[in-house]
């Protein structure tokens, strides 16, 4: 072998080794900025992990909310209450409230409208459980999906599992609702979707104005949802009927 070949390898040995000693969330980051993509608060960059490198994030990020506790001057040794919380937090994180970064969308099988056979609106009403981007504060709230049948349909569960995929994330109320919003209308080629999403935000009840009566409404309307008004209170008594009655999830 010549020496610039030995060399090579050599090079190449010791790349790898200090990429496989890189904090595993430092090797995810680099694969996202070399693909060009972006990492917000509420995208998912699930496809950007790999095997086994969810549970390596877990044990990365425990070790740092460990450092919080210990600057928030707790102690994690002799306090039972606090003892595992840095792990817990950590799973909390990754599995949980922002677990739709990390985990892929749900699979959503479509199936043809045949003959356009189903033509009237349905209204989906799914509970939500998000994290504003801001304060990191839970947000928690009520998600009501209308959607006309366009070319594709899909399984009324499917229309929960999205909303719930997209919420569990750290995000603006408004910037979730035109994200639900726009994934069901590219799975069903609806001409109509409408998303409406009442929620309480953390952020308002245990900092700053501390209200914890408040609530905010969010509403996008695609398609005919927002050029037809009889369609456009159909969706909306709807909720309005769900609202008064309690509703169910759907």
């Amino acid at each position: 072998m010549s020496d610039i070949n030995r060399d090579s390898v050599v090079q190449g040995l010791m790349d790898t080794w200090v990429d496989k000693n890189k904090p595993v969330s430092e090797q995810i980051r680099e694969r996202v900025v070399k693909a060009g993509d972006r990492f917000f608060a509420a995208d998912n960059i699930s496809q950007y992990i790999e095997a086994g490198e969810r549970e390596k994030l877990i044990i990365e990020l425990t070790a740092k909310f460990e450092s919080v506790l210990d600057s928030l001057v707790i102690d994690r040794v002799n306090d039972p209450n606090s003892s595992g919380t840095g792990k817990r937090l950590a799973k909390m994180y990754i599995n949980e409230i922002m677990g739709g970064r990390y985990n892929p969308a749900p699979e959503v099988t479509t199936f043809p409208n045949e003959d356009g056979r189903y033509d009237q609106l349905i209204v989906i009403r799914s509970d939500i459980k998000s994290m504003c981007s801001h304060h990191h504060q839970p947000v928690s709230g009520v998600c009501y999906i209308g959607c006309l049948p366009g070319k594709r349909l899909i399984g009324l569960s499917k229309y929960t599992r999205i909303a719930q995929h997209q919420a569990a994330r750290g995000h603006l109320q408004e910037e979730l609702t035109e994200k639900i919003a726009y994934k069901i209308s590219k799975l069903t080629e609806s001409p109509a979707v409408g998303v409406y999403i009442r929620a309480r935000h953390g952020c308002c009840e245990n900092r700053g104005i501390r209200s914890n009566n408040s609530s905010t409404q969010t509403t996008v309307l695609k398609g005919l949802l927002k050029t037809d008004p009889g369609l456009k209170n159909e969706f909306m008594h709807n909720i309005q009927l769900q609202e008064t009655q309690g509703g169910t999830n759907g």
